[in-house]
């Protein structure tokens, strides 16, 4: 939450009243309005995706179509709820379209790849190899698993928060990040062995 505030320009106190702002201003045609909302919720949307697709250029793409939905669809937003939680249905629905149609390409990163400045090869495999193995643990979890923890965990949203986007109450909703939690360490001592 404090990236939004932070790029949004929004503070603590006025988060809310500056979010319905934006909204109601990028909704009457503003681009700038909607480009403070795109800045603010950026990371958020990517990060959701990131952990449910195979690779970064993926989820990139994911997350450029959950933007070009949410501007041409703006007008069927109602006010009643965050706009993040907003982002994050269409987000949803993007992976399972992506899931639905997807052909097997490989990655154009992973055909030729290009020096890169930074961390060091053996850093960025050992990332790799971890990032990969949670990402495989994930995808054997339940899907109101893999929601309750992206939700916590990639999205930061509080259990309040996750118990309010997905319709349940907030024990339920700590009841199933417990087993999520549970089933995900079951599920990577299996992947790492």
């Amino acid at each position: 939450m404090d990236v939004i505030r932070k790029t949004a320009g929004i503070s603590p106190q006025k988060k809310q009243v500056n979010e319905k702002d934006l909204v109601h201003r990028a909704k009457a045609g503003d681009p700038e309005a909607f480009t403070a909302l795109y800045d603010a919720y950026l990371s958020h949307v990517y990060r959701y995706v990131f952990f449910r697709v195979a690779d970064d250029q993926t989820a990139e793409d994911i997350t450029s179509q959950v933007f070009l939905r949410a501007w041409e669809h703006l007008k069927r937003y109602r006010q009643d709820g965050s706009f993040l939680a907003w982002l994050y249905t269409i987000a949803r629905n993007a992976v399972i379209d992506h899931y639905r149609t997807r052909k097997e390409v490989v990655p154009l990163n992973d055909a030729l790849p290009l020096p890169v400045e930074g961390p060091t090869l053996q850093e960025r495999v050992e990332l790799k190899v971890e990032t990969e193995h949670v990402r495989r643990a994930m995808l054997r979890l339940t899907s109101d698993q893999k929601e309750v923890l992206s939700l916590k965990f990639m999205a930061g949203f509080s259990t309040e928060e996750i118990a309010r986007h997905l319709g349940k109450r907030e024990g339920a909703v700590r009841a199933l990040q417990m087993r999520a939690l549970r089933a995900l360490a079951k599920e990577l001592k299996l992947e790492v062995g």
